[in-house]
């Protein structure tokens, strides 16, 4: 959860360029960011895979008036609406993308290449046939702030009783890396997107940072297998509520568009 999900940079920065707020090239370079290329494959009209700007162009030609982004995990279908193959196909990357007023999604695939210290990372997003219907579990922006707000608690809580929240250098490090990476990137959000939505999706990736460091921290105060047990047990809900939050986030101005807020 501390890394960003591509399927939330592709659907920023396609619902940005729908509405007019960037160029074809802007959006496709902030999709890519460090990544080597990102290619679709499978979309409608096309012999084999075509590059972002094309595709961007292709889907609102195609009726997609926005993006959305699913992001799944085993047992909970996250922003996801069928049918079964793209939802396993989901499922499987994570993360998922659906275009609003095309029935189409689009799933990342990920190849790694090259020699170790210069690895490039080239992306394929799958579009495949979706169902349109309402998608599953996501809260509105200011639900998904109200439950952040307790979540973070519960997780500073649980954290802190288990003795994973803030000492050693293993955690200390990873708090500073996300401070920089936050200081680096204080555009979260694509233009277009209101100020709600991007200290929800701040919030969310909080959650998300503290959720990390008890995986990754050790075993902390946890030493029984009981014990690191019970920390994953109070963890989960917390993670859903930041993954939901994180959905809220990328969809909401799909949302507003839709009810004609902008």
């Amino acid at each position: 959860m501390l890394t960003e999900p591509r399927a939330g940079r592709l659907a920023a920065w396609g619902n940005a360029l729908i509405a007019g707020m960037v160029s074809p090239d802007d959006a496709a370079v902030a999709i890519v960011g460090d990544d080597a290329v990102h290619r679709v494959e499978g979309l409608p009209g096309e012999a084999g895979p075509v590059g972002l700007t094309l595709a961007l162009g292709r889907l609102r030609a195609l009726g997609a008036r926005g993006l959305r982004v699913a992001l799944p995990a085993p047992g909970h279908p996250l922003g996801l609406s069928g049918p079964p193959e793209f939802n396993a196909r989901a499922l499987e990357a994570e993360e998922a993308v659906i275009c609003h007023g095309a029935a189409l999604g689009l799933v990342p695939e990920v190849y790694e290449a090259g020699p170790e210290g210069d690895v490039h990372v080239e992306v394929v997003w799958h579009c495949l046939a979706v169902r349109e219907a309402p998608p599953a579990d996501v809260p509105s922006l200011g639900e998904a702030e109200r439950e952040l707000a307790e979540a973070l608690r519960d997780a500073t809580e649980v954290l802190t009783r288990l003795d994973v929240a803030g000492s050693g250098p293993v955690a200390e490090a990873a708090l500073a890396a996300y401070r920089a990476r936050a200081e680096r990137g204080r555009e979260v959000l694509a233009p277009g997107y209101p100020s709600r939505a991007v200290r929800v999706l701040e919030m969310a990736q909080r959650v998300g940072m503290l959720i990390s460091l008890a995986y990754e921290n050790g075993h902390g105060g946890a030493v029984s297998a009981a014990e690191m047990a019970a920390r994953g047990e109070a963890l989960r809900p917390v993670e859903r509520t930041a993954r939901r939050a994180q959905v809220a986030a990328y969809n909401s101005l799909v949302e507003e568009r839709e009810r004609g807020v902008r």
